[in-house]
């Protein structure tokens, strides 16, 4: 998070990712304890790896989960098992600033996260975990600017979108080497699709996850890709869900397919698929799911240069609209009303020259109608007409809105504008909609260039569409954003060659943005 990326700070590798877990206790550190203790573990507790989360000015949360046949339920005994964990200023481990030991308990998949206070500011740190004998890969991670700061240079890779069984995740490789500060992460970290002998991949399992063990496997399964396993253990990551985590397209309660899956069938597999989330990603205790329910928006501040709102889209938002009419309808909502208050309250009285959103689904509109008329995508917030508008209507009052979404397997940039019936309506914003990290595989950029690019003249506001897979990779200073479109040339075989597609620039004070 400051302008130069230092030389020791890069590809610092490591082979694995995790999970996150039980509540830690900041003990002393007890050279042994833990490993004495807990010497008749099964080997390979850190097959999953490590990961971190979350970053404060002053705090990040550190994650493993201790699972050595990880596609099996995890292969733990069934008790709590203690974890020691270390966090120092280098590599080698001779500077440690936190020693703790936490629980890994049975009821949360043996996951751990703890959450470290008392670090300094704008800052790298190492981090590893140790039991029965055993040590987990080294991890680096890094904490926020101090909430004063103004300067420096924030860099933020935005993923979405990683299907096992669409190709491998290529992209991450690449993005190690850009070194971000942290990954955003907005949503389809697993698909629930049952298995396919089509792709270059197949799932785990032989149907779709509706169990909580189910859901484990499944997430297992993509810790264990190494591309992604590295890139946890490289920097930080904020994260939120969309709907494949759960179930496709789910709104609330809701499935995707109600006459197949009861209320109460629904609401059991909304409780096995939040734990699963919770119990793999860094995230805080704040988090940790109340049955069908899991926290997940919140707030996370990088100095004056930026705040972060992070959405959830998915648990508070009525049901898709099935045509026009329904997408028009006052009463619909994506946020909630609680969530929605929380939003612009947290952006009118923001500090922040930035003020980034992070939403699952695409805000700007797609209009899928070549001339006269409308046709619209109505999971996204095309359906949800009436909230999206008034949304956009109060960014004119907030300074440098810019929202980061996923969901769309495509790269889309676009202006955010007040009225998308009007083309001359006031641009209020920009968006920018990653691309997928393998979901939709190789596509046929010539056969989407020709399905997408006659709609180009209906939706004007559009400043770049793509279907390579990649990222999203961002430099935010206090005079602009400069971002860069990252693609990869194939996900279905395990090595790629990374370019950058295209670069574009968001100006302090003009909304919108521009191919640079």
């Amino acid at each position: 998070m400051t302008g130069a990326i230092q030389p020791d700070r890069r590809r610092f590798l490591t082979a694995g990712a995790a999970v996150l877990g039980a509540a830690a206790s900041a003990q002393l550190w007890l050279p042994g304890t833990a490993r004495a203790a807990e010497n008749t573990l099964p080997d390979g507790v850190f097959s999953l790896g490590i990961a971190s989360g979350d970053p404060l000015p002053d705090g990040i949360v550190l994650w493993t989960r201790l699972a050595p046949d990880p596609l099996n339920g995890g292969g733990m005994p069934d008790r709590v098992v203690q974890v020691e964990w270390e966090i120092a200023q280098d590599a080698r481990f001779r500077k440690p600033v936190r020693r703790g030991v936490a629980q890994a308990r049975p009821e949360y998949g043996h996951s751990v996260h703890v959450d470290v206070r008392g670090l300094h500011p704008d800052r790298s740190y190492w981090y590893r975990f140790r039991t029965g004998g055993q040590i987990s890969p080294a991890g680096r991670t890094r904490t926020a600017p101090h909430p004063h700061s103004k300067g420096g240079t924030l860099r933020v890779a935005l993923a979405s979108c990683q299907n096992w069984q669409h190709g491998y995740f290529t992209p991450y490789a690449d993005m190690l080497d850009q070194d971000p500060d942290f990954v955003l992460f907005v949503g389809d970290y697993i698909y629930e699709s049952t298995p396919a002998s089509t792709g270059p991949r197949r799932h785990e399992g032989t149907g779709e996850p509706y169990t909580l063990v189910q859901y484990r496997n499944r997430y297992a399964q993509y810790r264990t890709d190494p591309d992604l396993a590295a890139m946890h253990a490289n920097a930080p990551w904020v994260v939120t869900f969309d709907d494949h985590e759960v179930d496709n397209d789910f709104a609330g309660e809701v499935p995707q397919d109600p006459a197949k899956q009861s209320h109460d069938a629904f609401v059991a597999r909304l409780t096995a698929a939040y734990q699963a989330y919770y119990e793999h990603m860094p995230v805080r205790a704040s988090a940790v799911p109340s049955g069908p329910h899991i926290q997940m928006y919140r707030r996370l501040e990088f100095g004056r240069l930026a705040r972060l709102n992070v959405l959830d889209t998915r648990q508070f938002r009525s049901d898709q609209a099935t045509g026009q009419a329904g997408a028009q309808d006052p009463a619909l909502t994506m946020l909630g009303a609680e969530q929605k208050e929380w939003l612009l309250d947290g952006m009118r009285d923001s500090p922040a020259r930035w003020n980034l959103v992070a939403s699952q689904i695409m805000m700007a509109e797609t209009d899928l109608q070549i001339g006269e008329g409308k046709l619209w995508y109505y999971d996204a917030w095309d359906g949800y007409q009436v909230e999206r508008n008034a949304l956009l209507g109060e960014f004119a009052d907030v300074r440098n809105p810019v929202v980061l979404s996923g969901d769309r397997h495509l790269t889309m940039i676009s202006d955010l504008r007040t009225d998308y019936a009007d083309a001359d309506s006031e641009v209020v914003g920009a968006e920018f909609v990653g691309t997928s990290i393998s979901s939709n595989g190789d596509q046929d950029q010539a056969a989407f260039h020709a399905q997408w690019d006659p709609l180009k003249a209906d939706n004007p506001h559009w400043k770049l569409i793509d279907a390579h897979r990649g990222y999203h990779l961002f430099d935010i200073r206090r005079d602009g954003i400069d971002a860069q479109v990252r693609v990869v040339d194939t996900v279905v075989e395990p090595q790629a060659t990374p370019s950058t597609y295209a670069r574009l620039r968001v100006e302090n004070g003009r909304p919108g943005v521009e191919l640079a």
